[in-house]
């Protein structure tokens, strides 16, 4: 099984920068693709943006050319660098990633607790 623990949400202005890291504790599991979604009060949870293993990165029409995926591999760690941000990005982000054990065909999900980001106005 796959932890994640996200880091670095807060409250930022209008305009503004934050930098999101998910850690992911891994024992004998291969993580695949690494994400972050986010679910704003009263609507779904919606992909922001996801990030391959190869550094494959596809990103939501409303974030492109604002927010930045990058992962480490080696140490498990996902980033999100969010910048020109609006009241509307205010929501809880989740990492999320998909991992799979060798010889096992399956693939796997796990999601971290989220990190509240707020934009005031």
């Amino acid at each position: 099984q796959v932890q994640l623990v996200e880091s670095g949400g807060g409250l930022v202005q209008a305009g503004g920068s934050l930098n999101l890291t998910c850690a992911a504790s891994v024992t004998i599991a291969t993580i695949t693709t690494m994400g972050w979604y986010r679910q704003a009060p009263g609507k779904q949870r919606e992909l922001v943006a996801v990030i391959t293993s190869g550094g494959s990165a596809n990103y939501a029409d409303f974030v492109k050319g604002r927010f930045t995926i990058s992962r480490d591999n080696a140490k498990n760690l996902v980033y999100l660098q969010m910048n020109s941000l609006n009241p509307e990005d205010t929501a809880v982000y989740y990492c999320h990633t998909q991992y799979r054990y060798r010889f096992v065909a399956s693939t796997y999900t796990s999601w971290g607790q989220g990190t509240q980001v707020t934009v005031s106005s």
